[in-house]
């Protein structure tokens, strides 16, 4: 009898799972075959029980993955905690190392489409078209309350230039703005289409518009707040489609309050893992500060949405199955900036 050798693919375990997660990642798996189970649960240290034989987990950016977590995962014998987004602020990488478990993440999947949202933001916000469409469509043809800028001239100050940063400034760069930014390591590329290189402060005090594009870590942990803010000019826009606690939320209502922030733009909130990615249309939402910036008519929030595009989903799940398949194959992955442990 001729014997067969049955091999049993790595099973990978995805949680904070959306409909658009499992059509994209199920989509490119076809190249991969590994076993895959969704959750649409937030992994933290009561859900990370649900996982049964797993080799692989793979989580985004509200996911809970702490040092209790992690030795879960280890005592379960995971092998690679895989990120689907680039922020890692919420994985304790020194706990994983101590585990031997490697930590891989999407550096770069389309910052375009981040930088377009910062920019459609902007234009939203300055033009008031949300409004406008509403209004028309309720038989309104008033433009009261309605009167925007021109952006072009304007001074725009982005602080952050990595890839999402360097696309943004691109984009207003285009629009006639003047560009000032702030990067530990100045792109060269910017500076040679004019973008000039500055300070934190001067940003604070010459920038009509703000817009963040910085990893949250201990140094940039609200830095946007009551000091910074009171750097800023009268009337000024701020951007924030980076992370949620780069801003102070109860700083920035104050400030909406007194009128020293004129616009105010936001894709991430510092407590949006209670909230984003979920719908709240029948509940009552306790959190008082995202009820009170949606009380503003010039804020405009998202849901976490900047990322979401077909090119961007798309990058995500091949860069992820490509991680988890080199890491498995060969410990390592050639993309340096991808393995974080």
């Amino acid at each position: 009898m001729k014997n067969t050798h049955i091999t049993i693919k790595p099973k990978v375990a995805f949680f904070s799972t959306q409909t658009y997660d499992k059509t994209f990642f199920e989509k490119y798996n076809l190249d991969f075959e590994y076993q895959l189970d969704f959750f649409e649960s937030q992994l933290n240290e009561q859900t990370v029980t649900l996982i049964n034989n797993v080799d692989v987990v793979c989580v985004f950016v509200n996911d809970i993955v702490n040092a209790e977590v992690i030795k879960q995962l280890a005592e379960q014998n995971v092998k690679i905690i895989a990120l689907r987004c680039a922020g890692f602020n919420n994985v304790d990488l020194e706990e994983a190392k101590k585990h031997h478990i490697k930590v891989c993440r999407v550096p770069a999947y389309s910052p375009e489409a981040v930088a377009e949202h910062a920019m459609a933001m902007i234009l939203t916000l300055n033009r008031k078209t949300h409004k406008a469409y509403n209004r028309v469509r309720e038989q309104n043809f008033s433009l009261n309350g309605l009167l925007g800028f021109d952006l072009h001239g304007k001074t725009v100050g982005v602080i952050g230039t990595g890839n999402i940063g360097k696309a943004f400034a691109k984009i207003v760069n285009g629009f006639g703005c003047k560009v000032l930014a702030f990067d530990l390591v100045p792109d060269e590329e910017l500076e040679k289409i004019g973008v000039t290189y500055v300070s934190l402060e001067t940003i604070f005090k010459e920038s009509d518009v703000i817009s963040l594009h910085c990893p949250l870590n201990e140094k940039t942990k609200y830095l946007i707040n009551k000091e910074t803010i009171s750097m800023m000019k009268n009337n000024v826009m701020l951007i924030n489609t980076s992370r949620g606690a780069l801003i102070d939320t109860s700083d920035v209502i104050h400030a909406l309050k007194k009128g020293k922030i004129g616009y105010l733009g936001i894709d991430v909130y510092e407590q949006e893992e209670k909230l984003f990615f979920k719908d709240h249309s029948e509940d009552i939402i306790e959190d008082d500060k995202i009820q009170r910036l949606m009380s503003f008519p010039n804020v405009l929030v998202t849901a976490h949405q900047a990322f979401f595009t077909n090119e961007a989903l798309t990058q995500i799940a091949l860069v992820t199955f490509n991680n988890i398949e080199s890491l498995l194959t060969q410990n390592d992955i050639d993309n340096k900036a991808a393995l974080l442990a």
